[in-house]
């Protein structure tokens, strides 16, 4: 069976998900740039809610971070991603769910848009969008935190999952926000386990094919779902 083919945009989040669990598993991919077709039917024929990433290997075709993440971790080598233990594996898509719900809609939806992607196309950022988010932010670094306070490597525990790889390309986005390098800071154990993340090979061989150059696309974010408060 071929490689699989990664597509996405470069900068999102949900994309470097899946590209560091491929990575982390010594999976050989392919990676395809939706930048220029975000939105048209290029793009809507593989993601029929106008989202990245998608996954095609072989004959299947599958959209949505977690379903991707799973599929990976099921299909090729390596050492599991994925809990035996029936409570942990609980936790972990919690962890997941918890991403998708609380972390990312606050760090990057509202806070990286307005601070860093946004200023970059030239649009002013909202400070209301940035003031409704930091109180959640917070409680989820708190949540981290306590999460941590087990003493252990990674949020289960000693072994890395899952749960690990959904959380940190989020809170990289935000550490790159002024709002995140003056919050980081009153929470030492999450600090401790970004640290660890950073440090592993996976994570540094993708933010080094990671350019940080403008998201074009997301002149319309402004106008089509940007926060109202």
């Amino acid at each position: 069976m071929s490689d699989p083919i990664v597509y996405g945009f470069p900068r999102s989040s949900f994309v470097n998900i899946v590209r560091l669990i491929l990575t982390h598993k010594d999976v050989a991919y392919q990676f395809h740039d939706l930048e220029p077709v975000m939105g048209k039917p290029d793009h809507l024929a593989l993601h029929p809610f106008n989202r990245v990433p998608i996954l095609k290997h072989g004959d299947l075709t599958v959209y949505e971070t977690s379903a991707i993440a799973a599929y990976v971790d099921d299909a090729f080598g390596g050492v599991s991603l994925t809990p035996k233990d029936i409570k942990a594996r609980a936790r972990m898509n919690q962890w997941i769910s918890a991403v998708n719900d609380y972390y990312y809609p606050y760090m990057i939806y509202h806070v990286t848009h307005e601070r860093l992607v946004f200023p970059e196309l030239g649009i002013a950022p909202d400070e209301k969008v940035v003031a409704h988010a930091l109180p959640k932010v917070e409680t989820g670094l708190a949540v981290a935190e306590r999460q941590l306070a087990h003493g252990k490597d990674f949020l289960l525990g000693d072994e890395l999952s899952i749960a690990d790889f959904y959380l940190l390309p989020s809170t990289f986005a935000f550490s790159l926000t002024a709002e995140g390098q003056s919050m980081y800071p009153k929470f030492p154990a999450f600090c401790r386990w970004r640290e660890r993340m950073d440090n592993l090979p996976a994570t540094q061989k993708v933010r080094a094919v990671v350019q940080r150059v403008p998201i074009e696309h997301a002149r319309e974010w402004a106008t089509s779902h940007r926060p109202k408060y």
